[in-house]
């Protein structure tokens, strides 16, 4: 077990990196009885909770790292512990003494391309907008009607290219006056803050909230649950507040409009799941919905584990940068509860989702076939 420091308490460093709450817990266990990780290994968040109380946190353990933020133990917590934020603050405290298990290391590569290039990927910042080259989309000048903010996962990976492509088409079809910011444009920070990197995320945030006010952008439309998340509730700590709307949102506000209208069916026996960022975190449960009972021909199906109490994809917290087992994979559970009632299409609106879902999917026996689609794609094909 690592001591932190000699002269300060562990439980005061935790109050000190945002995790006060956990003087709150008194061990009921419902955290690790809703807890994801519990259907796949043994993993006691309880237990976390229960050591920081007595300053006896091994932030060695790789389980200071096994939280995906999905969010299911706070709303459930009869005593109010965030237990997000205790995990987080733990985390702060591994990064400024630089201790990561081999399986965390990932995100030492993460931060530094963060800092370097403003996405996750190490590659290159003028590549941002290369999705769009051949859709001729503007860039954002001020007075347009919304900022598209792509994220890094639809401007690099070539998966998500096409729900950034099929966003392009949606707006076109419906005379939304849009532009982005191609280069000028950095992760939002949202998952490499849940790994605690304060830092890195505190720069990303400022370099983006510079270049919203520098280009006069009042409305952002973002495609990800974690831009939408961090946009909307974090960066108002830095004193600004922008517009945020996510594209289910906006999907559902122009077809109820009348300004987006599908004409072709759809006949597919269709599913949806709810992200954590979007539904638990931010309350978007209805508006997806609302777009797929548009769609023509859908026969649309809830599975098991959804709205409230949706099964996490295991992505978050900055879990979508690290090796999970195939065995500890929950996207490999939302696969199965989709293919038992008998779903064609799984379709959701986050990157993370999406690329779980697909990673997992190549690991079902043939005839078990199952598309993954973002909610853009399939409006994409019926307008």
């Amino acid at each position: 077990m690592n001591t932190i420091t000699p002269i300060k308490e562990i439980t005061d460093v935790i109050v000190e990196n945002g995790g006060q709450s956990f003087q709150l817990c008194y061990q009921c266990g419902i955290c690790d009885v809703v807890c994801p990780w519990n259907r796949v290994r043994s993993f006691s968040m309880r237990k976390l909770v229960r050591q920081a109380n007595f300053g006896l946190t091994d932030i060695e353990s790789e389980d200071i790292w096994r939280c995906t933020t999905c969010g299911n133990c706070p709303q459930r917590c009869p005593r109010g512990v965030n237990q997000i934020e205790v995990g987080v603050s733990l985390r702060r405290i591994a990064t400024e003494y630089d201790v990561f298990p081999e399986a965390v290391t990932p995100i030492i590569t993460v931060a530094d391309s963060l800092r370097a290039e403003g996405n996750p990927f190490n590659m290159e910042r003028s590549e941002r907008a290369n999705w769009a080259k051949e859709l001729n989309v503007r860039t954002f000048t001020e007075g347009m009607e919304i900022l598209y903010s792509p994220g890094c996962y639809l401007s690099y990976d070539p998966r998500m290219n096409t729900v950034a492509a099929a966003t392009v088409k949606i707006l076109n079809e419906a005379g939304v006056d849009f532009g982005i910011l191609g280069a000028k444009e950095s992760c939002c920070g949202e998952s490499i803050r849940k790994t605690g990197n304060e830092e890195v995320f505190r720069g990303l945030a400022k370099e983006n909230i510079k270049n919203f006010i520098d280009n006069g952008v009042k409305r952002i439309l973002v495609s990800s649950p974690h831009c939408y998340h961090s946009f909307k509730n974090e960066y108002p700590e830095f004193n600004v507040n922008f517009e945020i709307v996510h594209m289910s949102q906006f999907l559902s506000e122009l077809m109820d409009a009348g300004r987006l209208k599908p004409t072709k069916e759809y006949n597919k026996k269709v599913t949806y799941h709810d992200p954590c960022y979007l539904g638990r975190h931010n309350d978007i449960f209805d508006a997806p919905r609302n777009v797929l009972k548009h769609v023509l021909g859908a026969e649309v199906t809830e599975m098991a584990d959804f709205r409230e109490n949706s099964l996490c994809c295991g992505g978050g917290g900055g879990r979508i940068w690290m090796e999970t087992p195939k065995e500890e994979r929950f996207a490999d559970l939302r696969l199965q509860q989709a293919l038992d009632v008998d779903a064609e299409v799984l379709v959701t609106t986050c990157p993370y989702c999406i690329t779980n879902f697909t990673d997992s999917a190549l690991g079902f026996p043939e005839g078990q076939a199952l598309e993954i689609k973002d909610i853009t794609e399939i409006v994409a094909e019926v307008i």
